[in-house]
This record gives C-alpha cells, structure tokens and sequence, in this order.
C-alpha cells in the first residue's frame, strides 16, 4: 500500500498514546542516526525518510472521485520511519513512522474552484508497524484527513491493516471513521475494507513492473447512498513501472514512475462520477528513499 491509498483520524486515549509513541521514536532515535547519515556513504541508521511527488490524472479516493473538472494535481508526500527494534522474538521489527500527504489542484475543487484556493487535502498519520514471521507485518495507523481550502471536513480514521510481502503481496485494510464527517460523505460513521494484491516482477537489470489490484467494500455504512449502505465500492487494476535512477549511493535511492489504473465503480462511487460507472487513472511521478 502506498500513501496515496491511506487517510484517517481518531480521538481518544488509543490514539494519543500512538501519536506521543511515534513522536517519542523518532526524536530518541534522531540523535543515533545522525552520525551515519555523515559523508558520502548509503543510510545505515535507524531512521528512514521517504519522499515522492505523483502527477495523477485526476484524484481518486477509494472509488470516489474528488475533483469534477481535474486540471493539474500535484500529489508531494513525505514520511519519516524509525526502526525500534530488530532482532529475534515475536516481533522481528518494530517501526514508527510519522508523515504527511498532500494534493495541490488547479481544477474545480482546488484554484478554479469556489474558494480560488490550491491546496485541496493534506493528510497527517502516524502507524506502528510490527514485523512478524514469515514476511507476515501489522499496523496500526491514525490518519487525520484536512483540506485547508476548507472544500471538505476535516475527518479522522484509525486503520489497522495485515500484509504479508511474498510473491503475490497481498494485505487486508479496515478503517474505522471516528468523526461525524465522512471520507464517502454519507449520514454515519462508516467502516471501510479494502483487500488487494500487488505482485511484482523485474524486467530486465533495473525495471520493475507490479500489476496491483485491490477491491473496497464497505464493511458498515461506509458507501452509504440516499440512505442507503451498498456493500461493493470498487474494484481497481492496474500497472505501475518504476525505474531506479542509479545516482551515488550518498545521495539515497531514488526512482521514475509511472502508472494507469481502471477502476469499476459500485452504486455510491458511480453517483459521485457523474453517473459513470468506471474511471481511467494515469499517474507518473518521482521518489526517493535514505
């Protein structure tokens, strides 16, 4: 799963004590990885920063589509890990991260739109993350969903997702909302699934090709329609190649990307569509990993 599938929120005990966990990790373990991050060599310390910047088609929420009349959209995302624990035991990693993901729009819902402003979305999470035997790994995750153009309302989620990263990678996704405001702007709290795979194969010394797919379903008055709670939200197959750069290791490992995805819409995200019942999504982008 990438960060462009995620969004979240929560309140309560539960969910402070993860963010002050993840906070708490990253500012313990900043101080160990200064050090090897000196020089011109390749990250070996316990934290991790992952940056991309997505040029999609148009911007697509679990089936739903954000922006009637897309323009540009800019999609810049970064996050920071820290590796707590690595070893034996039950848990074989333990990682936090904390991170933020971004849309910039010029179309109908960003600076063409009523408030004449860019910046639609910005996501903030904080997960914990257990690895487990047998490329098995689970995460908890709170994610607070803002749109600073105030064309939304802010809504808050807390996920907990199962993956396992062997051949076809597949992983299980809920998402509980515990706001009044909704990501599918239905009447209630929802609880969305969303279950998918995402095989992968290298062509070639350095491309990589992944054909993920993925089906969302809501789990209880998530896709919610004049009332009405529909089960299927979509389903989404598609093609990502991405391409290392091949730059000096010091400078961390960046890569090209580029995609399309189709998507085949239920009840709630045909209606949100404009009465169409499918949607095309292309994508390019850039990242980087150290």
């Amino acid at each position: 799963m990438t960060r462009r599938e995620c969004r979240s929120r929560a309140s309560g005990g539960p969910i402070r004590v993860l963010v002050l966990a993840g906070a708490l990790g990253v500012s313990m373990l900043a101080g160990r990885t200064a050090s090897a991050q000196s020089g011109n060599t390749a990250n070996q310390g316990a934290l991790k920063f992952t940056g991309t910047l997505d040029v999609p088609s148009v911007y697509v929420f679990r089936g739903i589509v954000q922006e009637s009349d897309p323009k540009l959209t800019l999609q810049p995302a970064a996050d920071v890990t820290g590796r707590v624990k690595s070893g034996d035991g039950a848990f074989k990693t333990i990682d936090v991260s904390l991170g933020v993901w971004n849309s910039l729009q010029t179309g109908s819902s960003g600076s063409d739109g009523p408030t004449d402003r860019l910046h639609y979305e910005e996501d903030f999470y904080t997960m914990l993350k257990l690895g487990l035997g047998g490329g098995f790994g689970v995460s908890a995750e709170y994610v607070a969903f803002t749109s600073p153009n105030l064309m939304k309302d802010t809504v808050q989620e807390f996920q907990l997702a199962v993956t396992r990263s062997r051949t076809f990678n597949p992983y299980a996704l809920f998402a509980f909302e515990l706001t009044d405001q909704s990501l599918d702007l239905g009447e209630h709290k929802g609880t969305y699934g969303e279950f998918g795979v995402a095989p992968s194969w290298r062509l070639g010394k350095r491309l990589t090709v992944t054909v993920p797919a993925k089906v969302g379903l809501s789990l209880k008055d998530y896709y919610e329609l004049n009332g009405v709670d529909h089960t299927f939200g979509f389903f989404d197959v598609g093609g990502l190649a991405t391409f290392p750069l091949g730059l000096p290791a010091g400078a961390g490992a960046w890569n090209l990307h580029g995609g399309v995805d189709v998507i085949a819409m239920g009840d709630k995200a045909k209606a949100a569509n404009d009465g169409n019942g499918s949607k095309v999504v292309a994508l390019i982008g850039i990242g980087v990993t150290y």
